[in-house]
């Protein structure tokens, strides 16, 4: 007997001025399934699945899902109707059903995702990075749950940049390139090598990339740092240093550097730039001191939805594209041009709108837009999070040549490879104190473990206590 698929897409085609988004993408889902999406960013994965739920409508192709409840050959709206209320009755929650998922706050879409894991008549769930704010054990918690889903014969749509999670818990894996589908393997008959040639088109031979380390002179020192969250925090940056922090979540690791930039306030500490005591009391203090921060939330914090690329990348420093208070619009897109090509920002041009770009290329425009200030320490925040691999490795070489550059940096990261492969030394963090600070030499996933646990003990610690 064939197996019917519970949701086929026909030609998706989705078009933005300029911009091939998708381009004639035909795609199954089978109903037992856990099937991966995955591919750089700009590939199409978001607009893809945004055309599943609604949220975009493609400019051609079809879609056929087998989810409408039916009396005789008509949609059964007021029965789909009533039993959307009922489930979230159940939660206690009062929206109304007719109320498209785009216009709920963010809380209230999770709710609405909870709500489809329950009901009993779920058929299809899509899980978009589910795993990136998650510790290690809530992953592992969270596939049990998938699997018990698709054990139920519900069809799984699972997205994720960690490629190893695809070959823990999916069946089938579907590559992307370019706004084009692809190919689709069975999970078992690939690895993710052959992946992620696929997804490239070209290999990666070192995800990390090498770089000679010499320490220089210290830049940056914090003593005595303290919030509400944080307390007792000490820590030197050496020019031309990767200086990582590693903790569990809540640890205090984004508290620390939102201090530091002058976005959170301090109840006590001192800070020293190039051995002078500097005051920081906001972030705009911090830019004309030298400091700039990609923050973890890009979207929130970190770029002008709403405006142009150009806007972007200029206005930390509009004084320097701007003469008698007029800003040069040649100098303004030049210099955004310079950031693009150097940068490889996937766009349409310097006037695109920012909430237009995939996640990748909106988390470059951040860090063009620093770049462009000239600073001279960079904090990074989860700076890959949620970014392909190939993206991943762009930035990579990026952080080395800045530092190569006599830049220094700060990087916040929950992924442990990241951790170990690109810093030079690891401050490590429990319950917003430092419990230690390892030498790229002795740091190990072990030590950082048992550290961020905060367990006691000369062998699991290692290098400088404080």
């Amino acid at each position: 007997m064939v197996k019917e698929p519970i949701l086929e897409m026909k030609h998706i085609t989705k078009i933005y001025p300029g911009v091939i988004a998708l381009d004639d993408v035909s795609l199954e889902f089978y109903r037992g399934e856990i099937h991966a999406i995955v591919g750089e960013n700009g590939a199409g994965k978001s607009t893809f699945i945004k055309t599943i739920t609604g949220a975009v409508t493609a400019t051609k192709g079809d879609i056929f899902f087998g989810r409408y409840l039916k009396k005789g050959v008509f949609i059964d709206y007021k029965e789909m109707n009533r039993r959307t209320k009922e489930i979230l009755d159940q939660l206690g929650v009062h929206i109304d059903p007719n109320t498209q998922v785009k216009n709920l706050s963010v809380g209230y879409q999770q709710i609405v995702e909870i709500a489809k894991a329950i009901s009993r008549n779920v058929k299809l769930l899509i899980m978009d990075e589910p795993s990136a704010p998650l510790t290690d054990n809530e992953i592992k918690h969270l596939f049990k749950i998938v699997q018990n889903i698709r054990e139920q014969g519900v069809a799984v749509i699972y997205i994720s940049h960690r490629l190893e999670e695809i070959f823990e818990i999916c069946d089938k894996v579907s590559v992307f390139r370019d706004g084009k589908y692809i190919t689709t393997k069975n999970v078992s008959d690939t690895d993710i090598d052959d992946l992620v040639f696929i997804m490239v088109n070209r290999t990666i031979e070192e995800q990390f990339p090498a770089r000679n380390v010499t320490k220089k002179e210290t830049v940056l020192e914090v003593k005595d740092l303290c919030t509400d969250v944080v307390h007792n925090i000490h820590f030197e940056l050496h020019k031309g240093e990767i200086l990582g922090f590693a903790g569990l979540v809540g640890a205090g690791r984004t508290e620390v550097v939102r201090a530091l930039y002058g976005a959170d306030k301090k109840k006590r500490g001192d800070i020293y730039l190039n051995g002078r005591k500097v005051t920081i009391d906001s972030p705009g203090d911090a830019v004309k001191m030298g400091i700039g921060l990609i923050p973890e939330d890009r979207k929130g914090q970190g770029v002008l939805l709403g405006m142009s690329l150009q806007k972007n990348i200029t206005y930390a420093n509009m004084k320097r594209v701007a003469k008698y208070g007029l800003i040069s619009e040649r100098q303004d897109q030049e210099i955004s041009e310079k950031y693009i090509r150097s940068l490889q920002i996937k766009t349409s041009g310097t006037k695109q709108i920012v909430k237009n770009l995939s996640g990748g290329n909106q988390q470059k425009v951040v860090l063009a837009k620093w770049l462009y200030t000239e600073c001279d320490i960079l904090i990074f925040d989860e700076p890959t999070r949620g970014i392909d691999i190939g993206a991943k490795q762009e930035i990579y070489q990026l952080m080395n040549r800045l530092v190569e550059n006599d830049k220094a940096i700060i990087m916040i990261t929950s992924e442990m490879p990241e951790l170990l492969g690109m810093a030079d030394r690891i401050v490590v963090m429990h319950e917003g104190k430092i419990t230690g600070i390892l030498n790229r030499e002795e740091a190990t996933q072990e030590r950082i473990m048992a550290l961020s646990s905060n367990i006691m003990g000369s062998n699991a610690h290692g290098g400088n206590l404080i």
